[in-house]
């Protein structure tokens, strides 16, 4: 599969328009289920996506393989979907730390009653700042370093902006546990 993709970037960075077409397919349907993660409106993804797919091929040429093509993807569309939020105003600002206690960010311990689904409603239910850094952390995968690129903060406050986030969301969840138990 990696071959087949390589080739079609090959391709698609001399102007192919198949390969690219094939490029697209194979991988819309992911990158439209993480501008979903970002965007609440199903509309707002589809045109990030585009927006995304428009920029990956147009900016080909920059594409290292060190990554796969699918990350460098990935990347493009989230930063897609933070530039639609900040044109909604959701800014990010450095925080104080000072007062806050450490924690272990590895440890995201949920009830085995507690769905996925429930999780990610969760999730959705938290301040701008946080749902979005928990996403970029838990569910994508990008570690603080990465996050304050992203974000263009300093890695300080994506580690406050997730302790926080975190915090609430072991709040929230508590409360649907124990709604459901009685």
């Amino acid at each position: 599969m990696q071959k087949q993709i390589e080739s079609l970037i090959r391709a698609s960075k001399k102007g192919n328009q198949m390969a690219q077409m094939q490029l697209y397919d194979t991988y819309c349907s992911a990158m439209f289920t993480v501008a979903c993660r970002y965007l609440n409106n199903e509309e707002d993804a589809k045109d990030v996506m585009q927006e995304g797919f428009l920029k990956a091929f147009v900016n080909l040429d920059k594409y290292k393989p060190e990554a796969t093509f699918g990350a460098w993807l990935k990347r493009i569309v989230i930063n897609q979907c933070l530039d639609v939020l900040k044109k909604r105003q959701i800014e990010f600002f450095e925080v104080e730390v000072s007062e806050l206690q450490t924690i272990n960010e590895d440890e995201w311990n949920f009830d085995s009653s507690l769905t996925k689904k429930g999780i990610i409603n969760a999730i959705e239910q938290l301040n701008e700042k946080h749902k979005i850094v928990i996403k970029l952390y838990l569910i994508e995968g990008y570690d603080h370093t990465e996050i304050s690129e992203i974000l263009n903060i300093p890695s300080k406050t994506s580690r406050t902006h997730l302790r926080r986030g975190k915090l609430k969301l072991q709040e929230l969840l508590k409360q649907k546990y124990n709604e459901a138990r009685y």
